[in-house]
């Protein structure tokens, strides 16, 4: 690929994602990944029955993962695609890890709701600091539960209280309490299949169940600045945030640039 053909955040998408939390890129996934990840994911609910599609977690990981989900490597290559990194480079600079990868399928008719949260309310990194890419598999709108973002809400890099919810249908069981922002604001973010969406760590945002004849599938690859740190011995919300996670064994791979805060890069890689 020659250099002016290299993929990247247009200046005002830049200025997008700085200003208001999120952007969708102009950049779209090719046709033929598309299908190919679309037919992953069909094996990959075949190969976890027992599991809610909406709560496939560490879907990266191959074979049976530590945290109840039996994942794919096709979900790392897709993450590590160096177009997907080149983006995420562009929004977080060139020294990053990938350390998460989440499967949202929400089935025709009753797919779950998403509440309205704040993604550092979930996640042992400190300082946070993360780039989620929100990509599409199906088409995604207000009819089958698109996700949703309050613009500029991660300005002030501050997490609001969130309460627990004890219910078996939502994907996440902590909701933003009452107050902290006006769901007026919120804008839905309509993609077509192999388009993404990039959101930061603080970015308020939720998604409707869906109840649309149409299935709502898109994978939220995880990455982080190395200047951070996964500390693996912080527990959010342990055992109640409606996902299994198991952060102490969960593997980290440098995608670009090298590591700066002393993460562990060993823990949870198989040997060959």
């Amino acid at each position: 690929m020659e250099e002016s053909e290299m993929v990247s955040l247009s200046e005002a998408e830049k200025a997008q994602y700085g200003k208001e939390g999120y952007v969708v890129p102009k950049y779209r996934l090719p046709a033929e990944k598309v299908d190919r990840m679309r037919a992953t994911l069909d094996k990959l609910i075949a190969d976890n029955p027992g599991v809610r599609p909406e709560k496939l977690v560490s879907a990266h990981v191959d074979g049976h993962n530590g945290e109840g989900v039996k994942g794919s490597s096709d979900f790392l290559a897709l993450a590590r695609d160096p177009e997907i990194v080149d983006l995420v480079a562009d929004a977080i600079g060139e020294n990053i890890l990938l350390w998460g990868c989440h499967v949202f399928c929400k089935p025709g008719g009753d797919g779950f709701e998403t509440p309205w949260h704040q993604d550092g309310h979930y996640w042992p990194i400190r300082p946070l600091a993360t780039c989620t890419v929100w990509l599409a598999l199906d088409r995604s709108d207000t009819t089958n539960g698109c996700l949703r973002v309050i613009p500029r809400s991660h300005a002030d890099k501050k997490l609001h209280d969130h309460l627990h919810e004890d219910r078996d249908d939502l994907v996440l069981n902590q909701r933003m309490a009452a107050g902290a922002f006006d769901e007026a604001d919120a804008v839905d973010l309509i993609l077509e299949p192999g388009q993404m969406s990039m959101h930061d760590v603080y970015m308020i945002h939720g998604a409707k169940a869906n109840r649309s004849p149409r299935r709502r599938a898109g994978v939220a690859l995880r990455y982080m600045p190395s200047t951070s740190l996964f500390d693996r011995t912080i527990k959010p919300h342990d055992g109640k945030t409606g996902v299994p996670v198991a952060f102490a064994t969960r593997p980290l791979w440098l995608v670009r640039g090298v590591d700066k805060a002393g993460n562990d890069l060993k823990v949870g890689h198989r040997q060959a």
